[in-house]
Protein backbone atom coordinates (compact mmCIF):
# COMPACT_ATOMS: atom_id res chain seq x y z
CA UNK A 1 0.00 0.00 0.00
CA UNK A 2 1.29 3.45 -0.91
CA UNK A 3 0.61 5.14 2.41
CA UNK A 4 2.49 8.29 1.43
CA UNK A 5 0.49 8.57 -1.79
CA UNK A 6 -2.83 8.27 0.03
CA UNK A 7 -1.79 10.88 2.55
CA UNK A 8 -0.75 13.29 -0.19
CA UNK A 9 -4.09 12.84 -1.97
CA UNK A 10 -5.94 13.57 1.25
CA UNK A 11 -3.86 16.68 1.86
CA UNK A 12 -4.47 17.89 -1.70
CA UNK A 13 -8.21 17.30 -1.27
CA UNK A 14 -8.24 19.32 1.96
CA UNK A 15 -6.32 22.16 0.29
CA UNK A 16 -8.84 22.20 -2.57
CA UNK A 17 -11.67 22.13 -0.05
CA UNK A 18 -10.19 25.00 1.93
CA UNK A 19 -9.95 27.15 -1.19
CA UNK A 20 -13.50 26.30 -2.20
CA UNK A 21 -14.86 27.16 1.24
CA UNK A 22 -13.01 30.47 1.30
CA UNK A 23 -14.48 31.45 -2.08
CA UNK A 24 -17.92 30.22 -1.07
CA UNK A 25 -17.83 32.48 1.97
CA UNK A 26 -17.40 35.36 -0.45
CA UNK A 27 -20.57 34.37 -2.30
CA UNK A 28 -19.14 32.11 -5.02
CA UNK A 29 -21.93 29.59 -5.68
CA UNK A 30 -19.76 27.34 -7.88
CA UNK A 31 -17.19 27.13 -5.08
CA UNK A 32 -19.91 26.11 -2.63
CA UNK A 33 -21.02 23.39 -5.04
CA UNK A 34 -17.41 22.17 -5.24
CA UNK A 35 -17.15 22.06 -1.44
CA UNK A 36 -20.42 20.15 -1.33
CA UNK A 37 -19.14 17.55 -3.80
CA UNK A 38 -15.98 17.05 -1.76
CA UNK A 39 -17.73 16.65 1.59
CA UNK A 40 -21.20 15.25 0.94
CA UNK A 41 -20.39 11.59 0.07
CA UNK A 42 -18.55 11.01 3.34
CA UNK A 43 -21.11 12.97 5.32
CA UNK A 44 -23.96 10.97 3.84
CA UNK A 45 -22.20 7.70 4.60
CA UNK A 46 -21.72 8.78 8.21
CA UNK A 47 -25.40 9.71 8.51
CA UNK A 48 -26.47 6.40 7.01
CA UNK A 49 -24.60 4.76 9.86
CA UNK A 50 -26.61 6.81 12.36
CA UNK A 51 -30.11 7.10 10.94
CA UNK A 52 -30.25 4.55 8.12
CA UNK A 53 -32.74 5.30 5.36
CA UNK A 54 -33.45 8.76 6.77
CA UNK A 55 -29.92 9.93 5.96
CA UNK A 56 -30.88 11.92 2.86
CA UNK A 57 -33.44 13.99 4.78
CA UNK A 58 -31.06 14.61 7.68
CA UNK A 59 -28.27 15.55 5.27
CA UNK A 60 -30.55 18.08 3.59
CA UNK A 61 -31.29 19.70 6.95
CA UNK A 62 -27.59 19.72 7.78
CA UNK A 63 -26.63 21.39 4.50
CA UNK A 64 -29.27 24.07 5.01
CA UNK A 65 -27.62 24.90 8.35
CA UNK A 66 -24.15 24.71 6.82
CA UNK A 67 -25.12 27.14 4.05
CA UNK A 68 -26.81 29.48 6.53
CA UNK A 69 -23.84 29.63 8.92
CA UNK A 70 -21.04 29.33 6.35
CA UNK A 71 -19.73 32.87 6.88
CA UNK A 72 -19.25 32.12 10.58
CA UNK A 73 -16.91 29.20 9.90
CA UNK A 74 -13.22 29.79 10.57
CA UNK A 75 -10.65 27.21 9.56
CA UNK A 76 -9.10 25.19 6.75
CA UNK A 77 -10.39 22.30 4.64
CA UNK A 78 -9.82 19.69 7.33
CA UNK A 79 -11.54 21.94 9.84
CA UNK A 80 -14.51 22.32 7.52
CA UNK A 81 -14.93 18.53 7.40
CA UNK A 82 -15.07 18.45 11.18
CA UNK A 83 -17.45 21.40 11.37
CA UNK A 84 -19.88 19.88 8.90
CA UNK A 85 -19.69 16.49 10.63
CA UNK A 86 -20.61 18.16 13.94
CA UNK A 87 -23.63 19.84 12.36
CA UNK A 88 -24.69 16.60 10.68
CA UNK A 89 -24.35 14.66 13.91
CA UNK A 90 -26.45 17.21 15.83
CA UNK A 91 -29.17 17.02 13.18
CA UNK A 92 -29.05 13.22 13.33
CA UNK A 93 -29.39 13.20 17.12
CA UNK A 94 -32.32 15.65 16.87
CA UNK A 95 -33.93 13.32 14.37
CA UNK A 96 -33.38 10.29 16.60
CA UNK A 97 -34.84 12.08 19.60
CA UNK A 98 -37.95 12.88 17.59
CA UNK A 99 -38.14 9.24 16.54
CA UNK A 100 -37.45 8.20 20.15
CA UNK A 101 -34.80 5.70 19.19
CA UNK A 102 -31.10 5.36 19.83
CA UNK A 103 -28.40 5.82 17.18
CA UNK A 104 -27.90 2.63 15.23
CA UNK A 105 -25.30 1.49 12.75
CA UNK A 106 -26.81 0.50 9.43
CA UNK A 107 -25.38 -0.65 6.12
CA UNK A 108 -23.34 2.03 4.41
CA UNK A 109 -23.32 2.54 0.66
CA UNK A 110 -20.50 0.58 -0.94
CA UNK A 111 -18.99 3.56 -2.77
CA UNK A 112 -18.64 5.53 0.47
CA UNK A 113 -16.17 3.09 2.01
CA UNK A 114 -14.09 3.26 -1.16
CA UNK A 115 -13.39 6.98 -0.74
CA UNK A 116 -9.74 7.90 0.01
CA UNK A 117 -9.13 7.92 3.75
CA UNK A 118 -6.43 8.96 6.17
CA UNK A 119 -3.21 6.98 5.75
CA UNK A 120 -3.14 5.34 9.17
CA UNK A 121 -4.09 2.13 10.93
CA UNK A 122 -7.77 2.71 10.19
CA UNK A 123 -7.19 2.77 6.45
CA UNK A 124 -4.79 -0.15 6.60
CA UNK A 125 -7.40 -2.39 8.22
CA UNK A 126 -10.14 -1.41 5.81
CA UNK A 127 -7.97 -1.92 2.75
CA UNK A 128 -7.51 -5.56 3.81
CA UNK A 129 -11.25 -6.16 3.96
CA UNK A 130 -13.79 -6.77 1.25
CA UNK A 131 -16.27 -3.88 1.14
CA UNK A 132 -19.35 -6.02 1.59
CA UNK A 133 -17.83 -7.79 4.59
CA UNK A 134 -16.93 -4.45 6.17
CA UNK A 135 -20.44 -3.10 5.66
CA UNK A 136 -21.97 -5.97 7.57
CA UNK A 137 -19.41 -5.98 10.36
CA UNK A 138 -19.62 -2.24 11.03
CA UNK A 139 -23.28 -2.67 11.86
CA UNK A 140 -22.32 -5.16 14.60
CA UNK A 141 -19.88 -2.90 16.44
CA UNK A 142 -20.92 -1.04 19.61
CA UNK A 143 -22.20 2.43 18.61
CA UNK A 144 -19.27 4.36 20.08
CA UNK A 145 -16.73 2.19 18.27
CA UNK A 146 -18.61 2.21 14.98
CA UNK A 147 -19.08 5.98 15.04
CA UNK A 148 -15.42 6.59 15.76
CA UNK A 149 -14.42 4.34 12.86
CA UNK A 150 -16.97 6.00 10.56
CA UNK A 151 -15.67 9.48 11.31
CA UNK A 152 -12.09 8.39 10.76
CA UNK A 153 -12.63 6.33 7.59
CA UNK A 154 -15.74 7.65 5.87
CA UNK A 155 -15.63 11.36 6.76
CA UNK A 156 -11.82 11.43 6.81
CA UNK A 157 -11.26 13.17 10.14
CA UNK A 158 -8.11 12.89 12.22
CA UNK A 159 -8.17 11.81 15.87
CA UNK A 160 -8.53 15.25 17.53
CA UNK A 161 -11.24 16.31 15.06
CA UNK A 162 -13.15 13.09 15.68
CA UNK A 163 -12.98 13.74 19.43
CA UNK A 164 -14.36 17.25 18.98
CA UNK A 165 -17.27 16.02 16.88
CA UNK A 166 -18.17 13.38 19.46
CA UNK A 167 -17.59 15.70 22.40
CA UNK A 168 -15.22 13.22 24.02
CA UNK A 169 -11.62 13.17 25.14
CA UNK A 170 -9.14 12.24 22.39
CA UNK A 171 -7.93 9.31 24.46
CA UNK A 172 -11.45 7.89 24.74
CA UNK A 173 -11.97 8.22 20.99
CA UNK A 174 -8.63 6.57 20.24
CA UNK A 175 -9.61 3.69 22.51
CA UNK A 176 -13.01 3.29 20.85
CA UNK A 177 -11.49 3.34 17.36
CA UNK A 178 -8.75 0.92 18.39
CA UNK A 179 -11.20 -1.53 19.92
CA UNK A 180 -13.47 -1.34 16.90
CA UNK A 181 -10.60 -1.92 14.50
CA UNK A 182 -9.21 -4.74 16.62
CA UNK A 183 -12.58 -6.46 16.61
CA UNK A 184 -12.91 -6.03 12.84
CA UNK A 185 -9.39 -7.35 12.28
CA UNK A 186 -10.03 -10.38 14.52
CA UNK A 187 -13.25 -11.16 12.70
CA UNK A 188 -11.49 -10.79 9.37
CA UNK A 189 -8.77 -13.21 10.47
CA UNK A 190 -11.22 -15.77 11.82
CA UNK A 191 -13.29 -15.51 8.65
CA UNK A 192 -10.24 -16.15 6.48
CA UNK A 193 -9.30 -19.20 8.54
CA UNK A 194 -12.82 -20.59 8.18
CA UNK A 195 -12.72 -20.13 4.42
CA UNK A 196 -9.35 -21.87 4.17
CA UNK A 197 -10.53 -24.76 6.32
CA UNK A 198 -13.71 -25.34 4.32
CA UNK A 199 -12.09 -26.81 1.17
CA UNK A 200 -9.92 -29.15 3.21
CA UNK A 201 -12.91 -30.42 5.15
CA UNK A 202 -14.98 -30.96 2.03
CA UNK A 203 -12.08 -32.77 0.39
CA UNK A 204 -11.84 -35.16 3.31
CA UNK A 205 -15.52 -35.95 3.05
CA UNK A 206 -15.15 -36.70 -0.64
CA UNK A 207 -12.25 -39.07 0.04
CA UNK A 208 -14.29 -40.97 2.57
CA UNK A 209 -17.29 -41.53 0.31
Amino acid sequence: MDRGGNQRRTQVSDVELGIAVSLAQQGDEEAFARAYRLVHPGLLGYLRGLVGDDAEDVASDAWLEIARDLRRFRGDGAGFRGWTATIARNRALDHLRKQKRRPRMSLIEQDVLELPGRADTVETVFESMSTQWALGQLAELPPDQAEAVLLRVVVGLDGPSTARVLGKRPGAVRTAAYRGLKRLAEQLTSGSRAENAAPAASGTLRDET
